[in-house]
């Protein structure tokens, strides 16, 4: 037997179209509220105790930890979600402004600040190179090419077809996206310092700045444009933001929602089914889930997903992380800085074996901490500090490792080399302590192989040869979120969100257009 949500506030007797939403990360959010703006009867499904999908918030003992996404950036396409109900999003959360955007933190001592005033900026990089001032003027310019051509015109268009490949071409040969992030940084400076600070986001995105396309290098310039945010009370509180906005439009959210089926009646779905036997229909479902398991588990019942599961399978997919979040009795050491880059003695050589098959954890690491008090000291109770530090990592295909069995030694070795580098007494200071391994991406979140970012952007695996936002044998079946085009990173997620409502309402334009005619969507 179906059964329907709760009424909320609208009419039920109306005859829009129904969608689901599979996970409330903030690609599925995302789709969700675009979906109920454009007149669809939607809801939004998680299976865990809140939603967020990788932003979930840890609370202990008075400490806030954000799960996952610290860094904001683009906070145009953010505002974009709520305006489209009439909304402004200052009603629903602040964002503050993060400066430095990074500092990035070196063994021998050197630091570099990177922030969004170029004289500054173009000074320390003179004092490493003088001759690479002009070059990273020259490498600026081209980022913010790439992302004219790669994210504005690109990276909310749905690749469903070879011929839009074809037609982006062009502009993917003059930008050089056969090569690397590292190779076109390369080649404008060359203080190796200069480079990192150059090629690293790329790491933001699950991506190697050594096989990353450099199409990705337009991260830089998405930075410099808009800035780095924190919402004030955490990511977390912005998630919230949005799922109040979801259901002040008349959204449907359900939380401990385990989907374990999506329901098919030939290429058609029907709607979905959860562990505990509830089940509901829908005119289309979106699945922001792994899109290996939407695939090869939710869909495992289709001849589509048992096939292309495989096929996903076989895929580069992106590393893992080991995550530390702890909390000191102490307030944020003076000096410390919102996010830190700790690079390690080993830069290429570490990533390597980080995205290789060695099978083994390397001896040594970098690390991004995340300090929040820096900028919103309500992360932790007063006169204490809350912290999260990531270490990126093997998934778990390249090193099939006992992580409930190392990760105690490794999590101390973390903090250790923090107390020497970062946050003097850091253990003796400490008074709450949660880790989250490659174990907990693929047994909470469902990731493949523990995979922190879905599917590795590789050129080969990009745009067109990304998975699609819509399936392409099923045909009320629609993909959200890292795993399809343009990828991770919240602007990644929130514009596959725009990408895939766009074909939605394609799709279902005589459906909606009725519903223009009858007065909806009202979004009151």
């Amino acid at each position: 037997m179906t059964v329907r949500p709760e009424p909320s506030k609208f009419d039920r007797t109306d005859t829009r179209p129904t969608a689901i939403v599979v996970g409330a990360g903030f690609g599925g959010i995302a789709l969700a509220i675009r979906l109920q703006s454009m007149g669809f009867q939607t809801t939004l499904l998680d299976n865990r105790d809140k939603p967020g999908g990788r932003a979930y918030v840890y609370e202990i003992d008075g400490f806030k930890f954000d799960g996952g996404p610290t860094v904001i950036t683009d906070p145009d396409c953010l505002e974009e979600l709520f305006t489209l109900s009439g909304r402004e999003m200052k009603d629903y959360v602040e964002l503050l402004p993060v400066d430095p955007f990074y500092r990035l933190q070196w063994e021998d001592g050197e630091v570099l600040d990177y922030n969004n005033d170029q004289d500054f900026l173009e000074e320390q990089i003179r004092k490493r190179n003088p001759d690479d001032v002009e070059g990273y003027r020259k490498f600026l310019a081209y980022s913010q090419d790439l992302y004219k051509e790669g994210y504005e015109k690109l990276g909310t268009t749905a690749f469903l077809k070879m011929s839009q490949m074809f037609a982006a071409a062009p502009q993917l040969i003059r930008l050089r996206a056969d090569r690397s992030v590292y190779q076109q940084v390369s080649k404008y400076v060359k203080d190796e310092k200069t480079r990192q600070l150059l090629s690293f986001q790329s790491l933001l995105v699950g991506g190697n700045p050594f096989a990353t396309s450099a199409i990705y290098a337009l991260i830089h310039a998405l930075e410099r444009k808009g800035g780095v945010w924190f919402a004030k009370g955490g990511t977390g509180a912005l998630v919230q933001g949005l799922i109040s906005l979801f259901k002040d439009i008349g959204g449907d959210l359900r939380l401990n929602a385990d989907v374990t089926d999506i329901h098919t009646e030939g290429d058609r779905v029907k709607g979905v089914e959860t562990a505990d036997g509830w089940k509901m229909s829908a005119d289309l479902v979106a699945s922001n889930a792994d899109v290996v398991h939407t695939y090869s588990q939710l869909l495992r019942n289709h001849k589509r997903g048992k096939a292309y599961g495989k096929a996903l399978k076989k895929k580069r997919h992106s590393m893992s992380l080991f995550v530390i979040y702890f909390g000191l009795k102490t307030p944020t050491p003076k000096g410390l800085k919102h996010h830190i880059i700790l690079f390690g003695k080993r830069y290429k050589e570490l990533i390597a074996e980080i995205f290789g098959k060695g099978g083994k954890l390397s001896d040594d690491f970098s690390l991004y901490m995340h300090a929040p008090c820096v900028t919103d000291k309500s992360m932790a109770p007063k006169g204490k500090s809350s912290y999260y530090v990531l270490a990126p990592v093997p998934h778990l295909g390249h090193a099939d490792l006992d992580w409930d069995e190392i990760g105690p030694a490794y999590t101390q070795k973390i903090l250790d080399y923090l107390e020497e580098h970062a946050i003097p007494g850091l253990n003796d200071n400490l008074e709450v302590l949660h880790t989250l391994t490659p174990f907990g991406f693929r047994d909470i979140m469902n990731s493949h192989l523990g995979s922190a970012f879905s599917v590795e952007p590789i050129l080969t695996q990009s745009a067109w040869f990304r998975p699609h936002n819509r399936d392409d044998v099923i045909g009320n079946m629609y993909i959200t979120g890292a795993g399809t085009h343009p990828g991770a990173g919240v602007p990644g997620v929130v514009g596959a969100a725009k990408a895939t409502a766009g074909v939605i309402e394609g799709d279902f334009s005589d459906a909606l257009s009725k519903l223009t005619s009858k007065g909806w969507p009202s979004n009151a």
